[in-house]
């Protein structure tokens, strides 16, 4: 363990006394000022000491922007008492509902934003890692290898499309085949089952639309794809199906605690009086931390763009990436390489999604800003230039849209599933970045232990919920079904056979289902994550007015009132009168 001494020599000398560690509650502590935010993560980076958590204090003298709240203030949970409150409706938080939902017990699932997965959740490339960039004995292993285990079952029962397409990790040396052959002894030991080394003719014949310069490729086959946020709304439309409460447009705002415990927590919405708080709220997971008395983490929030390709471009059937590919980077500054070449990414690579895209990405870049998900063009073209050397083929021509989300990592690089330290009927699920969403099944399985195990302790004695149903049914997608199903299906409802997205084959039948599912939805941005009218090519372009209209005839609503995501992105000003 490196001395504090030693530790503070290190931030004098590159930070000239603006920066100091201090010991407290079993944390190393960081204070000071600094303007540059690469600076205070660089400065958390150096302090780093794996034997006790850092929590990173330094002020960020330009400030960090507020988190947004919702246009909404009421008391619609004022004075509930849920035996559970889940903050946090990303896939986490989700999957922790439902586990909870197997017990008999009162759960309130609450998320600040318009819908479920909105965050991270939604803003990932939706790879199912095979855990072959893990270190054996981290959260984020032993949770990585339990969860994708579970991902057919989880999906199975959830209804919702999964793919174990397997993924290439490609090397452009031939004098590496050798050391390949052995590396075959260290996947085994670490738990990755399956994996083979796959030679250049072989690897050309099964992806050849890869880079004639690639000599052999490590083949891991648990890898897999998953849609990221059409297993979010999965997860919850069955736990809302089971019993759990859903408030959306709900923030928490503060608690109240005493005795080393959360007594109340105060949200736009009203107080709420929990009996145990599980803490999934992602980039705000350490104010919530701060709030119940128990911050023993820091989160330093990474920016990652993707980019997806129209559906004509086939390049690659699976998930490919090459090792050592992009511009290699000092110790210390942040990366944005391939998954050889930090710590502090997974790196990304090319994936073939469920729906028949290939998505593109992404990078890593430290940000303050926790809720900026504008898309910079420097991001898409630093991918771009990497991911050339796996797939020559590859353009930005080919782009039909990009998106930017925020990754929650500690400085720590890992997981924290745990109960609180200080705070006796807390649960923290926080760090939870790469591979988050594969780990979901399984951290949602401890979540829902952990909150058991306090009321437990407590006196309240929980019993199972033997009403518990596991399965949700889908959403039928028309374009999918042979042709005898889809014709009984138009047949029963005329519906389906009306198709409004012509780009990804969505009827309106489809549409009219995603708005009357158990999880609210009456945004443009709600159905397209559901069903994926306005996903394909024109993006919206011919569907989107035709989505608008039926959203407001469902709703009840004028058709200048719908909303692209939620209030304050209200698509039409009002009625035009008089000729044009």
């Amino acid at each position: 363990m490196p001395s504090l001494r030693k530790i503070n020599r290190k931030l004098e000398k590159v930070f000239g006394g603006r920066v100091r560690a201090l010991s407290e509650d079993g944390c190393l502590c960081l204070e000071g000022e600094l303007d540059n935010w690469d600076d205070l993560v660089r400065a958390g980076i150096m302090a780093l000491d794996r034997r006790r958590p850092l929590v990173n204090r330094i002020t960020f003298t330009p400030g960090i922007p507020s988190m947004e709240l919702p246009p909404v203030e009421d008391t619609l949970l004022d004075g509930e008492r849920p035996d559970v409150l889940v903050i946090g409706g990303g896939v986490t938080g989700c999957a922790a509902a439902r586990e909870l939902a197997r017990h008999d017990l009162k759960i309130l699932l609450v998320e600040k934003e318009h819908d479920l997965a909105m965050h991270a959740s939604s803003r990932n490339d939706g790879m199912v890692h095979p855990g072959l960039d893990l270190r054996k004995g981290s959260a984020k292993y032993r949770y990585n290898k339990r969860g994708n285990a579970a991902y057919d079952r989880i999906c199975g029962e959830l209804g919702v499309p999964f793919r174990r397409t397997g993924q290439y990790l490609c090397f452009s040396k031939r004098a590496f085949i050798p050391i390949l052959y052995l590396s075959l002894v260290y996947w085994k030991w670490l738990g990755v089952p399956g994996a083979r080394l796959v030679l250049k003719k072989e690897l050309h014949r099964l992806e050849p639309g890869l880079g004639e310069d690639l000599a052999a490729a490590l083949f891991f086959p648990t890898a897999g794809v998953v849609c990221p946020y059409g297993l979010t709304i999965a997860y919850g439309e069955n736990a809302v199906e089971n019993g759990v409460k859903l408030s959306l447009d709900t923030a928490v705002l503060g608690m109240d605690t005493g005795g080393g415990r959360i007594a109340s927590v105060k949200t736009n919405r009203g107080t709420i009086y929990p009996g145990v708080v599980i803490n999934a709220a992602g980039v705000f997971a350490e104010d919530i931390a701060a709030m119940a008395g128990d911050r023993f983490y820091s989160i330093h929030p990474r920016r990652g763009t993707n980019s997806i390709l129209d559906k004509k471009y086939t390049l690659i059937r699976t998930i490919a990436s090459k090792m050592f590919a992009g511009p290699r980077r000092r110790s210390g500054e942040t990366e944005r390489g391939e998954a050889g070449g930090s710590a502090h990414t997974k790196g990304g690579g090319m994936i073939r999604t469920v729906h028949g895209n290939l998505l593109v990405g992404p990078d890593a870049v430290e940000t303050p800003e926790r809720e900026n998900f504008a898309t910079q063009a420097d991001s898409i073209a630093v991918t771009f230039a990497k991911f050339r050397e796996t797939c020559p083929a590859l353009s930005e021509g080919q782009v039909i849209a990009s998106f930017t989300g925020i990754r929650a990592p500690t400085y720590e690089e890992d997981f924290v599933v745990s109960r609180g330290r200080k705070t006796a009927n807390l649960v923290h699920a926080a760090g939870i970045q790469s591979p988050g969403l594969t780990a979901a099944p399984a951290i949602a399985e401890d979540l829902a232990r952990f909150a058991v195990e306090i009321l437990n302790a407590a006196g309240r004695s929980v019993g199972p919920n033997r009403a518990f149903n596991p399965f949700r049914k889908p959403i039928p997608h028309t374009a999918a079904l042979d042709e005898e199903a889809r014709h009984e299906l138009i047949q029963c409802n005329p519906d389906y056979g009306v198709i409004l997205c012509r780009c990804e084959e969505v009827s309106r039948g489809e549409i009219l289902d995603a708005l009357r599912r158990p999880v609210p939805c009456d945004t443009l941005d709600g159905v397209k994550r559901r069903v994926r009218p306005g996903g394909g090519r024109c993006q919206g372009a011919f569907c989107g007015p035709l989505v608008l209209q039926l959203i407001a005839a469902e709703k009840g609503i004028p058709l200048e009132a719908v909303t692209k995501n939620g209030a304050g992105s209200e698509l039409l000003l009002g009625e035009v009168k008089g000729d044009l």
